[in-house]
């Protein structure tokens, strides 16, 4: 890749590096095995120093015919690489979809995955690696409790490369795996770091056949994974204390760390994000909404999400007839990003009082004058500024515009209780009247 848009991304990462608080984080990203490249040709050299001889391809229908899996397969076979490809994977997977996907892995002995498309591409791949390391496992041994079992991985897994081709769930940096289980109607996932990609290739020329709505949800999540994490429970009030370190949860709470990435790509996004949605050519813009992607997935990888997230699964999990616009789906769809953002208004509306100065200075990033606001005003700042960028981007006016009533709060109530594993990092505890009113404050946005 060559021109300016390379050299806005190399400019960006001269950024970082010449960032003090960001530079501490070096030894943090090689710790992680994480590594940014900024051409797919670098896949087969990986392949290679991996000495991979069978690699298993996982992706989408969609994402099959287009050039990121082809470079990849194009590589292979230069290579002489033994490879097989997996394309079923589900948009939104559920347990049924990350089973089949299991059960391929399981057929074949795999000593590399590679995993090209978005967060449901490379989240299929984290667990159909995991499993099939793990054939004796049951299905719900690795599952968040409380659905699952949320036993720790203890055994080692295959090599695994993530090529993301979405700017949104920084999945290629995460050790966490999204999926609805269906006989619950609800999401949920698998943590542990055991499943974090061994290798980012992060290409930005990918993100340029986004859809409008597809760029447009990526990027919300982009916005509410920086958000959740920047004001998320700090990692000093969280208990309890875990006896063994192996039993550390993923998510730790806001840190001095996680501050540095999530609060970097708040900026990116409130600069960029609008105009890589409007424009799918403005390559500055597409780049640098594909380099927050990875420093919000860096930040809450490591900090952790709350209520926006966790009530956004039974959003996404109850859908009954709502099909998202510019997705390729048959199936009813709520976006995972369009599912998080619909209650981030309401949401920070109501954490403000724990961390206002926090509150505020995200409400500034996105372009609020905060100069003269009290400290007890934070939530209704920030709130009606999440309002006028939602409005702004074309974001359907709540969770009415996409299918729900009243009727359906305490369903949705339900689905958000058994995902405590991000509901619990709020800032501000919460009883399960105060979940009915943030789903009914969002009904309506505007």
């Amino acid at each position: 890749m060559a021109g300016p848009g390379r050299d806005r991304v190399v400019h960006l990462l001269r950024q970082l590096e010449r960032a003090a608080t960001v530079s501490m984080l070096a030894h943090s990203l090689n710790a992680l095995l994480y590594v940014v490249r900024l051409n797919l040709k670098a896949v087969l050299q990986d392949l290679q120093n991996l000495r991979a001889r069978n690699v298993c391809l996982m992706t989408d229908k969609n994402l099959s015919r287009l050039p990121p899996v082809k470079a990849v397969l194009d590589s292979l076979a230069k290579a002489g690489v033994k490879y097989k490809v997996y394309d079923n994977v589900r948009v939104e997977p559920t347990d049924a979809s990350f089973k089949d996907a299991i059960a391929f892995a399981k057929t074949h002995s795999f000593d590399v995955f590679v995993a090209v498309g978005g967060g449901s591409v490379i989240d299929t791949c984290k667990a159909a690696n995991l499993y099939s390391c793990h054939p004796d496992a049951d299905f719900l041994d690795f599952v968040n409790a409380p659905i699952g079992k949320g036993k720790a991985v203890t055994g080692a897994v295959k090599p695994l490369i993530a090529v993301p081709t979405t700017a949104g769930t920084g999945s290629e940096t995460t050790g966490v795996a999204i999926f609805d289980y269906e006989p619950l109607k609800a999401k949920t996932g698998i943590a542990s770091r055991s499943i974090r990609p061994t290798l980012g290739i992060v290409d930005p020329t990918h993100t340029l056949s986004m859809p409008e709505r597809v760029a447009a949800n990526s990027g919300f999540d982009v916005l509410c994974h920086a958000l959740e994490s920047y004001t998320a429970l700090p990692f000093n009030q969280r208990k309890p204390c875990p006896p063994n370190p192996i039993q550390r949860p993923a998510y730790q709470g806001s840190n001095p760390i996680s501050d540095v990435w999530s609060r970097h790509a708040l900026h990116v996004v409130a600069k960029y994000m609008k105009r890589a949605v409007r424009d799918p050519e403005d390559f500055e813009a597409r780049s640098s909404m594909h380099l927050a992607s990875v420093f919000a997935g860096i930040g809450f990888g490591n900090a952790g999400v709350h209520l926006c997230h966790g009530m956004s699964y039974p959003i996404a999990g109850n859908v009954k007839t709502h099909s998202a616009r510019g997705y390729s789906v048959v199936h009813p769809l709520v976006p995972h990003g369009l599912s998080v953002v619909l209650t981030s208004p309401a949401v920070f509306s109501f954490t403000a009082p724990m961390c206002p100065e926090r509150h505020l200075e995200a409400a500034e990033i996105l372009g609020a004058d905060v100069r003269r606001v009290k400290r007890t005003d934070a939530g209704a700042v920030l709130s009606e500024t999440l309002r006028h960028f939602l409005f702004d981007l074309q974001v359907e006016d709540g969770l009415q515009a996409v299918g729900y009533t009243s009727d359906d709060i305490p369903s949705l109530v339900r689905g958000t209780i058994p995902q405590e594993r991000v509901t619990k990092l709020s800032p501000r505890a919460h009883t399960e009247d105060d979940l009915m009113g943030l789903f009914e404050a969002s009904m309506k946005l505007y």
